[in-house]
């Protein structure tokens, strides 16, 4: 295979022409969009391109800098203003090869990019041992079986996906509709008069010395949720007796939370109903939900700030306990990782890992 260096070649070109330019590739993005890559955010013009030299359609490219363990397969000839490694076949292989095949045991070359780095203030994948990494040749029928097989696996987690984002529309509809009320249609009431709050401090964790195999979950309001696995066990809020919505007093952020737990830090608010018998919890935090998240970049305490004198909306105890039968169950379909599509979407992925690893396992590979 051809080994090619991409190289910043226009970094501050910007055009409309038919030459895709992958101008500022995050790795990250890969799992969201798929590997599998024909067209860009950026375009240049033909005439914009130095020497008029592109990598070529059905290249394989490699990260083997900074975010090392990433590859993915570009079906368009491109340039870039990134440095990855390129692979493309050389002649003498395209009747030995599917592109797509190479594509999926870049998989396992990502492994060994990620066990052959040099240390150093910037990570770099050992080249020399690079070179020398060895792909195998099965039949080309082998290859066809191996890239259909994977290829399904491909497919049904990407439409798993786009079914799990429809449902996600469609739980942020209902949960709009069900809690939006005309004026004068039910009592409004701010949310000291039906919330009570503490800071967490008697239930902070001492160490950080988290396990998965340690039984108390960490947790904290925001996008993490839960940080680790604690082994203490005195100081455990008991939220399977009394769940309870974690509130980041600083982002916003809120998460229901109906098991036991640790918190991480004091910097959030343990908030519960005042009276269950009027306004119930689950209610409450379905509504919290429906509120634009406040991103002025201030850093100051928000629940007695901004949300305390906040008011909410209060129908009848039975349209309450109505509204969150239904908003349960679309949460659970979309957010569930004990059941759900979330559930099903991890299922397939391991599933999709265990039979590519199966896959492309031959006698004299290269792995460590």
């Amino acid at each position: 295979m051809t080994l090619k260096m991409g190289i910043p070649l226009l970094n501050q070109i910007k055009g409309i022409g038919k030459m895709v330019l992958f101008h500022g590739l995050e790795w990250k993005i890969l799992e969201k969009n798929g590997r599998v890559l024909n067209k860009s955010i950026q375009y240049v013009n033909s005439c914009a391109v130095k020497g008029g030299k592109l990598f070529s359609a059905n290249s394989i490219i490699v990260s083997t800098t900074a975010t090392i363990g990433e590859h993915a397969l570009i079906t368009v000839p491109f340039l870039s203003n990134d440095q990855f490694t390129n692979l493309s076949l050389k002649s003498e292989y395209t009747n030995k090869f599917l592109i797509k095949f190479l594509f999926y045991y870049g998989f396992v070359l990502d492994e060994w990019c990620k066990n052959n780095t040099t240390v150093g203030s910037f990570a770099s994948v050992n080249m020399n041992g690079f070179k020398k990494f060895l792909i195998p040749i099965p039949p080309l029928e082998i290859q066809q079986e191996i890239v259909r097989i994977l290829d399904t696996f491909t497919r049904l987690i990407a439409e798993l996906t786009a079914e799990l984002t429809a449902r996600k529309k469609q739980y942020a509809y209902y949960r709009e509709q069900l809690l939006t009320f005309k004026e004068g249609e039910v009592e409004w009431k701010s949310l000291g008069e039906v919330t009570n709050y503490k800071q967490p401090n008697k239930y902070l964790v001492k160490s950080t010395n988290y396990k998965d195999y340690f039984p108390i979950p960490v947790l904290t309001a925001g996008k993490t949720f839960i940080l680790g696995y604690t082994n203490e066990t005195t100081g455990v809020y008991k939220a399977s007796e009394n769940p309870i919505i974690i509130f980041d007093d600083f982002t916003t952020d809120n998460k229901w939370v109906d098991f036991d737990f640790k918190a991480k830090s004091g910097a959030m608010k343990m908030i519960i109903s005042k009276d269950e018998t009027k306004v119930i919890l689950k209610y409450i935090y379905y509504w919290l939900n429906t509120l634009p998240k406040i991103t002025d970049g201030d850093h100051k305490r928000r629940w007695i700030g901004n949300y305390f004198n906040k008011l909410i909306p209060v129908p009848p105890l039975r349209v309450q306990q109505e509204i969150v039968r239904i908003l349960d169950k679309f949460d659970t379909l979309t957010t569930s990782i004990s059941e759900g599509l979330p559930r099903e979407i991890e299922l397939r992925k391991k599933q999709y890992a265990y039979y590519r690893e199966q896959l492309l396992d031959f006698p004299g590979g290269k792995r460590k």
